[in-house]
């Protein structure tokens, strides 16, 4: 196991001193573990992105769950990204591994939080970590625009907002009730103490995390752009229509524009999406989440 050896205790201070990896030595160890199951590299890749794991998992104290658990959980899922990330595909690996560590974290959090261990669904699991920052965003919005919504209003347009059944919203509001008490709340009985909310943990990404993303960010557009060029000028100008503007076109403007049926639109929209999936593919099959 790549971090054997390693406590509760000492993973912070060793991810501390871990070294940071360049593109090309991070390549290297991960095709080293790919291709020979070098357990040196995959201990080597795995400690030197134990301070990403160990970040990610700070920023979920806010659930109650002891810090080395989160801890312990971040780094079972850094090991999975390890195991399964290809060098290939032209991503950085940390770009990679968020995502894993992200997912093992939330399953522990969905199972030991007393409020919600009867389900753990993926409607679920948006509602419980997006519910209320999108509720405070909501609320905002509102009081710009002069209203004031009751409680029925507001679980309606959480559900709309986060895209799930507006029982599931009601359910989760029922569950979490009871559950919160006041950032604002000093942590002392002192006049001066300090408030829980200057506690929080900043959920902004630091600057490792910007570069990777905006390393990726560029690539994948690429990648986009490599696959739109695959296609016909009318299959490009359908998908630009349907799925890349902020007012997509319907099938039935789209049949009148071009003089074809809505049914021919629609069949070459779709012949066009198997193109660009087909293309994509050629990137890894991760990547087409990126262009659903």
């Amino acid at each position: 196991m790549a971090l054997d050896g390693m406590n509760d205790d000492t993973l912070p201070r060793q991810a501390m001193r871990a070294e940071y990896l360049d593109a090309e030595t991070e390549a290297e160890l991960a095709r080293a573990w790919r291709d020979r199951r070098d357990e040196a590299a995959m201990h080597r890749l795995v400690t030197a992105y134990m301070r990403l794991a160990i970040s990610m998992a700070a920023k979920f104290r806010r659930y109650g769950a002891p810090m080395n658990d989160l801890i312990q959980e971040a780094s079972l899922g850094l090991m999975k990204a390890a195991d399964k990330f290809d060098p290939d595909r032209g991503v950085r690996f940390s770009t990679y591994a968020v995502w894993w560590i992200k997912a093992s974290i939330q399953e522990f959090v969905m199972r030991n939080w007393s409020m919600v261990r009867t389900g753990s669904t993926s409607s679920q699991k948006s509602l419980f970590f997006n519910m209320k920052r999108v509720q405070a965003q909501i609320e905002r919005e509102a009081d710009a625009e002069g209203q004031t919504l009751d409680g029925a209003q507001m679980r309606q347009r959480l559900a709309e907002v986060i895209g799930v059944p507006l029982a599931d919203v009601e359910m989760m509001q029922g569950r979490l009730a009871g559950s919160d008490f006041s950032l604002n709340a000093t942590q002392s009985t002192e006049d001066e103490g300090r408030e829980w909310v200057e506690a929080l943990e900043d959920d902004s990404a630091g600057p490792e995390e910007q570069v990777a993303e905006a390393h990726d960010g560029a690539l994948m557009r690429g990648w986009l752009v490599e696959a739109m060029g695959q296609l016909s000028d009318r299959e490009r100008y359908i998908v630009t229509q349907r799925r890349l503007i902020e007012a997509p076109r319907t099938l039935e403007s789209l049949g009148e524009e071009l003089g074809l049926s809505k049914e021919r639109i629609r069949q070459l929209e779709a012949q066009a999406f198997g193109k660009l999936r087909k293309t994509l593919e050629t990137h890894g099959p991760e990547v087409q989440s990126y262009f659903a």
